[in-house]
């Protein structure tokens, strides 16, 4: 018997309406006080803090400006996520009963009335029972067929704003949808920070940083990112910034929009040195693929740089509920066939992650035989090759002779998909490394561009499997409509039936390891068919056949009811830089016109 994914966690939440457009039917079920509480303690608070030191004093003043410019960023993230989620907000800072100020903790930690980890249901009152497909992005009421008609009449120029990142769609006065860019939408926020970045791009005395900040402040009056995605990619400081529009998983309609989000970090220069030469190997590992050379990119974008930061500051899309470990970005296929993507690598949140919370459950999901096997440094490398692979495959595809992109043909079933390719290939990608490094090493060689950088052997190999074993009930507990963990699921299914991962007696799991290498090698295959050629009726049929939970599974999930599944990070330093910056209230130009807006 299986269980669909979307049953994989149960909570006393209202059921959800249509589409979420309507209010809760049936309130008094939404949860109290006490349930809140435990709703919010899933997040393991942790306080993240970041050394200073040798920061120079231009940066450190620039970091301040940021760190401002993050706190409007928040403003318009709410913005984006529903239309009157900064009303809402407003509501709950004036509501000082105990069951407020719960309502106001679990609202900060979901950015919305709508808990992230249980299908996006609603816990406050009066809000629609489950987060609008389309946030803020579009029309309430635009269905989406009337879209896809309105795009249809229109000119490749207007459908490129309609179906980009950067447009939202509206009605005119008449009704008829029209794409408004962001840089008119938001100018309310947008403008002060992008005085902001001035501000800090006049303090630092890096180059490269002074000129992604001033693009970028451009960028927000323009609407044109891809200068500055440019400059992003040539940035070489100690303050490593990514601000913008990034990730479309919010826009669960179509996947086209950005999101607002922040990362206000430092890099590690000593652990970043240590991982560049995984970059060297990047085109070796895309022709060695498992798939037919027509489905594998020649030639990747010329740079791909990875960095390795402690995160200082978060923001927007970024601080939503669960905490991203790492990231590759930017994901504007212009840059991307250009430049290839820069990986970036959250230390401080990826061991946070791992103390608090794949520990534990390495308790409950293996044998004590095999929690041994469970190490950092494979969790590390394995978000790392993630991010690296999504770098790799065809990124241009064409579709009856038009250029198209995978992303632009499986729409909505691109996160899933993607996530889960990035997983399954940052394995295969590990697996080659470790036997490239052990050829190496037999023949007395031991190449200095991955000593010290991959381990390898049998030993090894169990550590990067079983730990990622771990890893995968980690993700499995993000929410169902969370593109990581329906990714998760196709692949734990996939795992499962193939004998790669097979349960023992006492119900805990554990990993065969000749098994699971082919596993890993005929999953990959599958991905790389289906995002090559855009094919998204196999990516329907492979989503309906393995995003699945089997019983087993879910009754393993069922245990780890006392682990936390995330953290929820306490911005230490960015506090004492700038106090109160991570506090919930907005700023205090929104309250007063929240309160003008009221009367």
């Amino acid at each position: 018997m299986n269980v669909v994914l979307a049953m994989m966690l149960s909570m006393t939440l209202a059921a959800p309406a249509s589409k979420g457009a309507t209010s809760q039917p049936n309130e008094p079920s939404l949860p109290g006080k006490g349930e809140l509480e435990k709703l919010s303690a899933r997040y393991k608070p942790v306080d993240l803090k970041v050394d200073l030191k040798g920061l120079s004093t231009g940066d450190k003043e620039a970091l301040k400006s940021l760190i401002e410019a993050s706190r409007i960023l928040n403003d318009l993230f709410l913005e984006q996520k529903w239309a009157q989620n900064r009303q809402e907000l407003a509501k709950l800072e004036r509501d000082t009963s105990p069951t407020g100020k719960a309502r106001l903790a679990y609202f900060w930690l979901n950015r919305g009335p709508w808990s992230t980890l249980d299908d996006h249901k609603a816990f406050l009152p009066g809000v629609p029972s489950s987060q609008p497909e389309g946030g803020n992005y579009y029309p309430e009421d635009m269905m989406k067929g009337e879209f896809e008609r309105w795009v249809a009449e229109q000119s490749p120029e207007e459908q490129a704003k309609s179906k980009g990142y950067f447009h939202v769609i509206r009605r005119d006065r008449i009704g008829k949808l029209i794409a408004v860019p962001y840089s008119t939408e938001y100018a309310k926020w947008l403008v002060p920070m992008a005085a902001l970045f001035k501000e800090a791009a006049a303090k630092t005395e890096n180059e490269t940083l002074k000129r992604f900040l001033t693009l970028r402040a451009e960028a927000f009056a323009s609407n044109d990112y891809v200068p500055s995605d440019l400059a992003w990619m040539d940035l070489d400081a100690p303050l490593e910034i990514a601000f913008g529009p990034y990730e479309t998983y919010g826009d669960q309609l179509f996947g086209y929009k950005a999101a607002f989000e922040s990362y206000i970090t430092r890099r590690d220069d000593e652990t970043s040195a240590r991982l560049a030469a995984i970059a060297s190997h990047l085109q070796e590992i895309e022709n060695n693929l498992p798939a037919p050379e027509a489905l594998r990119n020649p030639k990747l974008g010329a740079s791909a740089p990875i960095r390795v930061v402690n995160v200082i500051f978060n923001a927007g899309d970024a601080s939503e509920g669960v905490q991203t470990a790492a990231f590759n970005l930017p994901n504007d296929e212009r840059v991307v066939s250009q430049r290839g993507s820069k990986r970036v690598m959250l230390k401080n949140v990826q061991e946070a992650k791992y103390k608090q919370v794949l520990l534990p459950i390495s308790e409950v999901v293996l044998g004590k035989s095999e929690r041994k096997h469970v190490s950092f440094d494979p969790f590390f490398m394995h978000i790392l090759t993630h991010e690296v692979c999504h770098g790799l495959g065809l990124h241009e595809i064409a579709i009856d002779g038009k250029k198209s992109s995978p992303r632009a043909q499986l729409i909505e079933l691109y996160g899933a998909i993607e996530e889960a390719r990035a997983d399954v290939l940052g394995l295969y990608a590990l697996q080659h490394l470790m036997e490239v490094a052990a050829a190496d090493a037999a023949k007395g060689t031991n190449e200095a561009k991955l000593k010290g950088v991959v381990a390898y052997g049998q030993d090894a190999e169990r550590k990067l499997y079983t730990t990622f074993l771990v890893s995968a009930f980690r993700s499995l507990r993000f929410g169902a409509n969370e593109a990581h963990a329906k990714g998760m699921a196709l692949q734990l299914d996939h795992y499962i039936a193939e004998k790669g991962v097979v349960q023992a007696k006492d119900g805990t799991w554990q990993v065969d390891l000749p098994k699971m290498k082919g596993a890993v090698r005929s999953l990959a295959s599958k991905l790389i068919a289906i995002h090559s050629t855009g094919d998204r009726a196999g990516a329907e049929k492979l989503l309906k056949e393995h995003a699945i939970i089997g019983e087993k599974v879910a009754k393993t999930i069922a245990k780890l009811d006392k682990v936390p599944i995330d953290i929820a990070p306490r911005f230490v330093t960015a506090q004492e830089l700038v106090p109160g910056c991570a506090d919930a209230a907005p700023l205090e130009r929104e309250e007063r016109e929240l309160q003008e807006e009221s009367k």
